[in-house]
């Protein structure tokens, strides 16, 4: 028997193996009904398609000829549409009749659309019937208007192209000194609306009329308007100078400035300087008590004669500041007729197109340089060497000039850019042949005894010789080039040429030396004329007190001026020399007085006891000498009185100096006299006490007392 446990087991398997072949059966079953299904709709399709293809075999040439028909309908469209097309052409002419007469003006786009029409038109014609009488008419229309085209591009150029008011170029060149910050100022030449109309004139005419003339009008008016503002700067100045002129005296008001702009400050003013050399030389140093080395400062000169004279100076002196201004406004309002002109001129056509541009303006500039240099030059023909002084000023503004001169010109043409430099050059060359003719003239002034002050002062040559020197410390560079430049012309030696950044440096260094070379040569000239001119004068103390006069007047002017250290750049020795001659000369001046002391002295006084009676020979012997003593004091002071020591510092030394000598003397000498009977009346031979004869020295070198 099979245990229990055992079939039972035996027939759960059974059964679970029933369940899975039923469930195996189903499934079965399930996928043969789809599959019967998906073949009833596939012979449903296919005997639809059937269908589908019978009725489009009948359709099909239905839409053949309906397509057909409407490519005919659009072939028809176009055809029309191109008739339509060519028909315009032939009522161009027509249609833009009116606004081609009437011209650009107000409707430029409008007016550029009609032309883009009738250039439609021509092309028209020329491509497809050139025979045609339409060509010549749309031609001729296209013509009139692009000559329409450039009578309106000339027209806003000339309406609106204006000269710049001189108040904004003085304000574009930074002329406000007074103005900590200077604000960076737009130059605007056209109108925005005006420009961008003469924009686009410009490119149409450059692409589509084939015409470069428009370039030619464009510099030619804007030619006119750049030397126009220059111009207009330069009559500003005159303006000014003429109203100051009127208003004020020249010789007692420094001249009213420009309202709104001052000139570029320059320390020491060259015109002041010349009027001063001018006066000088009519009126030398006064000599008088407290005159200090400056008789002449702050003295007024009313009459007519010297007020017109420093009226003519002060307008020269606004002639310079003119023309300064004028070198800085052709700069700038150059750069702004640049930037103008690459917004309207082809790129290729700007270079020459500047070029052209400027060359007015750059001429009249170059020109009225020229005319100071000729100036100068006649000057220095006449032996007016004040007036090269001019000079400095312009040449000292060029150079600082240049290198924005130079970008502002590069690719113009080299005629162009070299005119700077050649007036450059020029106005050096004439300046150093003035400052070697100077030093001549200084060397070799004729010793003309009317032209010696008689009170033995300083000379006229020493005063203008000294104002010269100091002018040149306001322009020691420009000087310095000067003769550096004139120095490379006599040796052929260029190495020190601004070429580069160490030769520049170099260069300034030479330059240096060279002026202190040269100034101390116009002293060592001074000094040997100066000289020589004292022998003009019969007395040596006179001879003595011109010679301190003038070397003392050197030696403070060197140092208040600080001549002194540029001298010293190659001289060092040149204060302790003056210092040896001015000493030099006190003691020939002294010498003078030894005429009266000489009387004072022992020597032929017989010895003797007091209360011993003389001899007659011995009391005349003392007699003698009182009389020689007191003529030789009165005729020395009436003399000398009329002398000039204008240094007061030097005058006070002097006379003390002298005191000390004669008073001590005379002291001396009346001690000895006192307890002598030489004569009956002492009064008469003892006429001065000592407090008396130093109050008669005092009076020495002046000519009030």
């Amino acid at each position: 028997m099979i245990p229990t446990e055992d079939a039972s087991a035996r027939k759960r398997e059974i059964e679970d193996k029933l369940k899975q072949e039923q469930e195996t059966l189903s499934f079965i079953r399930e996928s043969l009904e789809k599959s019967d299904q998906l073949t009833k709709g596939m012979v449903r399709e296919l005997i639809s398609s059937s269908r589908l293809m019978q009725l489009e075999n009948s359709i099909i040439p239905v839409h053949k000829q309906t397509e057909n028909l409407q490519r005919l309908q659009e072939n028809v469209d176009q055809t029309l549409s191109c008739l339509d097309h060519v028909i315009s052409y032939y009522h161009v002419a027509k249609d833009t009749d009116k606004i081609i007469r009437e011209g650009p003006a107000g409707r430029l786009d409008e007016y550029l659309a009609c032309i883009a029409k009738i250039q439609k038109a021509v092309e028209y014609f020329q491509d497809n019937n050139p025979d045609s009488p339409e060509l010549n008419t749309v031609k001729a229309r296209f013509e009139r208007g692009k000559e329409l085209l450039e009578a309106e591009f000339r027209s806003l150029l000339t309406r609106y192209s204006k000269p710049v008011p001189p108040i904004l170029i003085l304000d574009a060149i930074g002329g406000d000194e007074d103005m900590e910050v200077q604000e960076d100022v737009t130059l605007e030449h056209l109108p925005e609306a005006v420009l961008q109309d003469i924009i686009c004139i410009s490119a149409w005419l450059l692409e589509y009329g084939r015409n470069q003339d428009f370039m030619n009008v464009y510099f030619q008016v804007r030619s006119s308007q750049l030397d126009r503002s220059i111009k207009g700067l330069k009559e500003h100045f005159r303006k000014n100078s003429a109203t100051s002129a009127l208003h004020s005296p020249a010789v007692q008001t420094k001249r009213k400035e420009t309202p709104t702009k001052k000139p570029p400050k320059r320390p020491g003013t060259i015109r002041k300087a010349q009027n001063l050399l001018k006066q000088y030389s009519q009126h030398g140093l006064d000599g008088k008590k407290g005159s200090n080395l400056t008789p002449l400062e702050g003295k007024h000169l009313s009459d007519d004669k010297h007020g017109a004279a420093a009226g003519k100076d002060d307008v020269l002196d606004i002639e310079i500041d003119s023309y300064i201004h004028c070198i800085s406004a052709f700069v700038k309002l150059a750069q702004s007729e640049y930037a103008l002109l690459t917004e309207i001129i082809p790129e290729h056509h700007q270079k020459k197109t500047f070029d052209s541009l400027i060359q007015e303006a750059l001429d009249n500039l170059m020109l009225e340089g020229d005319n100071i240099v000729s100036a100068a030059r006649r000057a220095i023909m006449r032996h007016d060497y004040s007036a090269v002084l001019t000079i400095f000023p312009i040449l000292r503004h060029l150079k600082q000039t240049k290198p924005d001169f130079d970008a502002t010109l590069q690719g113009t043409a080299a005629s162009t850019k070299n005119k700077l430099p050649a007036l450059i050059t020029s106005m050096e060359s004439i300046g150093a042949k003035a400052l070697e003719e100077f030093a001549d003239s200084i060397k070799n002034d004729p010793d003309k005894e009317y032209n010696m002050p008689k009170d033995g002062t300083v000379h006229e040559l020493t005063s203008n010789a000294i104002l010269f020197l100091q002018q040149l410390l306001d322009f020691q560079e420009t000087a310095g080039a000067m003769l550096a430049s004139q120095a490379a012309v006599e040796t052929g030696l260029f190495w020190f040429s601004e070429s580069s950044s160490s030769a520049s440096s170099y260069s300034s260094e030479f330059s240096r030396k060279l002026l202190s070379t040269y100034i101390y040569k116009v002293l060592g000239n001074l000094q040997l004329n100066l000289s020589n001119k004292a022998k003009v004068y019969e007395d040596p103390a006179l001879r003595a007190v011109f010679l301190h006069n003038n070397y003392n007047y050197i030696l403070k002017s060197l140092e208040k001026s600080e001549l002194i250290q540029l001298v010293a750049v190659t001289h060092k020795k040149v204060e302790g020399s003056y210092r040896e001659l001015i000493e030099q000369e006190i003691q020939n001046y002294q010498r003078s007085w030894l005429r009266v002391t000489e009387h004072l002295t022992e020597r032929n006084i017989p010895a003797f006891q007091p209360g011993t009676k003389l001899k007659d020979k011995e009391r005349q012997i003392i007699k003698d000498k009182f009389k020689g003593f007191n003529d030789g004091l009165e005729e020395l002071c009436k003399i000398q009185q009329g002398w000039a020591v204008p240094d007061k510092e030097q005058r006070d030394a002097i006379r003390q100096a002298q005191k000390r000598v004669v008073s001590e003397a005379y002291r001396a000498f009346l001690q000895r006299c006192a307890n002598i009977s030489f004569t009956k009346n002492p009064e008469k031979y003892h006429r001065y006490s000592a407090e008396q004869v130093e109050e008669m020295i005092d009076k020495l070198f002046d000519t009030s007392a």
